[in-house]
């Protein structure tokens, strides 16, 4: 079985693209912290549609405290 020197190029190629893909993914993830999420402390509640600016779980606590 031999493989024409086209095929030959294109899987040489696709094979430096994955290559060059996963090492610019590796380097973004690196730059960018690793995917750690800075605190941004919210001052005043908000709301985004039905969805309060706290954790639904962190209201109920809070209401079952004072009670």
């Amino acid at each position: 079985m031999t493989m024409s020197l086209a095929v030959v190029v294109l899987l040489a190629l696709l094979g430096l693209a994955s290559v060059a893909a996963v090492t610019g993914t590796i380097v973004l993830v690196i730059r960018d912290g690793r995917g750690e999420i800075p605190v941004e402390p919210s001052d005043e509640s908000w709301t985004a549609g039905n969805l309060p600016s706290r954790p639904y779980a962190a209201i109920r606590l809070k209401r079952t405290a004072g009670a």
